[in-house]
């Protein structure tokens, strides 16, 4: 392969602007999203945290998920949701975008 033949992979998309190779964006047992969630309270973070268990299960219903412990009065809940392979945990990122406020 030549240099030029180089050049011309890892030019940059005209459309967006980015080239990368996709072993840099879904890495091999990269398959745990950390979600913080903040609100006022026990229940209003277990609220919060139920929209991002439900969109972990639009994803694959085979996930695990530990929390922090909740006392009444927290104001921040941190979620490690576990996925089968990388490619879900990068879809439940990308979709849990819309969730964020």
């Amino acid at each position: 392969m030549s240099n030029q033949d180089l050049d011309l992979e890892y030019q940059a998309c005209e459309a967006c602007g980015v080239s990368a190779e996709m072993g840099f964006v879904i890495k091999e047992n990269d398959d745990v999203a950390e979600v913080k969630v903040f609100a006022n309270g026990k229940t209003a973070l277990e609220a919060e945290l139920n929209n991002y268990l439900a969109l972990a299960k639009e994803v694959n219903d085979s996930f695990k998920y530990e929390t922090t412990e909740l006392k009444d009065d927290s104001q921040e809940l941190t979620a490690r949701i576990q996925f089968e392979c990388s490619a879900e945990k990068l879809i439940f990122e990308l979709r849990s975008r819309s969730i964020v406020k």
